[in-house]
């Protein structure tokens, strides 16, 4: 990987996903125009701090409850739990398109795993 700071992106090489939070995020494919990655965050974990530098299309085929938290290791987002207490009801796989992230960590806070591949587009 090369550092991308002269690019524009302004933090280092050692925070994108697959670096930083190589238990979570595995390269299932990867060239010059883009790279898969499946993530993975078990029950009760919580990943490293983490970027993702360039656009992507997230597709969560197993949702779960999770915390969102920002480059501060502020909560920024929680997602809701059912009346019931079960994880937010979300039909998979939810697919949304997603903007590059500065630095975060997600936590996952159910008691089943969460899966997605994000398909990153280098452009």
């Amino acid at each position: 990987m090369s550092d991308r700071t002269d690019s524009g992106w302004p933090w280092p090489d050692s925070l994108d996903a697959v670096e930083a939070a190589p238990d979570s995020h595995v390269v299932l494919l990867e060239n010059d125009r883009v790279r898969v990655v499946e993530v993975i965050i078990p029950p009760g974990e919580k990943e490293p701090l983490h970027t993702h530098r360039w656009p992507s299309v997230m597709m969560v085929d197993r949702a779960a409850r999770i915390r969102y938290y920002d480059e501060n290791d502020d909560l920024a987002y929680e997602s809701p739990e059912r009346e019931d207490g079960e994880t937010a009801d979300r039909s998979p796989p939810e697919t949304e398109w997603m903007e590059p992230e500065g630095p975060h960590a997600v936590e996952n806070v159910d008691t089943v795993p969460y899966h997605a591949l994000r398909v990153e587009l280098k452009g």
